[in-house]
């Protein structure tokens, strides 16, 4: 617990009078975000044997381990653009989603004695969480898509911007539900208890496993309201090009996600007032 309170007090500044400029302001910021993030991965992971490999290591284990049993089972999607680089594209998005909005469920309760200090506050704990599960599932994803790459089973990123852009939309997209949960939880213990069944119900309306192209018209009308199958889209038309059709409005993305974050705001600070640090 000594190291983790020393990444705390890496984020203190000594107080100053009045207000703090712009570039001091986003200073602490940045030192709070850096010191938010190292304390989440040694308390969840450790800082012995493999320690922070599994920020990057438990996405990548499960997405190699599904590529594995599905390319064993002589399973295809019938669709040619290769099981190995659809399951990768998916899972690894997938993944971050899941992860993102589960560790968002108890957040509060679990890190209410951190606003003891005086530069944390509850949405920096929130977005020092989501950052460290996006970079992990990033990181994962190029992990295997380098050797991949070099071994000719995955083709050459298409388009870089639009791949980014998916993994951008899934984090903002999971960062605004995921507080809208993290607030409903602290108001509603029960609320707590549906987050698992949730995020299983939920993957369905994800585009994990298909393209909107590959639906029949009826259905890509209504799974084109899904927020979630946007990002999904977006990564694999930046990833695959031409060879896929990849269908996705950025306008809808950015209303959604813009609400969806202000609601999760709004709740996170309604929930914030509920918490008593002793």
């Amino acid at each position: 617990m000594r190291l983790l309170d020393r990444a705390l007090r890496f984020a203190e500044l000594p107080p100053v009078e009045g207000r703090r400029s712009f570039p001091e302001a986003l200073k602490v910021q940045l030192r709070v975000q850096v010191a938010l993030m190292l304390r989440g991965a040694l308390s969840r992971y450790g800082h012995e044997n493999l320690g922070f490999f599994w920020i990057m290591g438990e996405p990548l284990l499960m997405t190699v381990s599904v590529m594995i049993m599905w390319s064993m089972a002589g399973m295809d999607h019938g669709h040619g653009i290769g099981l190995v680089p659809f399951v990768l594209t998916g899972y690894t998005m997938l993944t971050t989603w899941r992860h993102i909005v589960m560790h968002m469920g108890h957040a509060i309760a679990q890190n209410a004695g951190l606003m003891f200090h005086r530069n944390v506050r509850m949405v920096d704990i929130l977005s020092g969480q989501v950052v460290l599960e996006v970079l992990g599932g990033l990181a994962a994803f190029f992990i295997a898509y380098i050797p991949l790459y070099l071994a000719d089973v995955i083709p050459a990123i298409h388009d870089p911007l639009l791949l980014i852009s998916g993994w951008f939309f899934i984090a903002w997209l999971g960062f605004g539900f995921g507080m809208c949960i993290a607030g409903l939880a602290e108001l509603s213990e029960a609320v707590g208890r549906f987050i698992p069944p949730m995020m299983y119900i939920t993957i369905p309306a994800t585009g994990a496993f298909y393209m909107l192209s590959w639906m029949p018209e009826k259905a890509q009308k209504v799974l084109a309201w899904s927020p979630l199958v946007a990002p999904f889209e977006m990564f694999r038309g930046g990833l695959f090009g031409p060879s896929v059709h990849a269908q996705f409005d950025i306008g809808y993305m950015l209303i959604v996600c813009t609400l969806n974050m202000a609601l999760g705001l709004a709740l996170v600070r309604a929930a914030a007032k509920r918490v008593h640090l002793s």
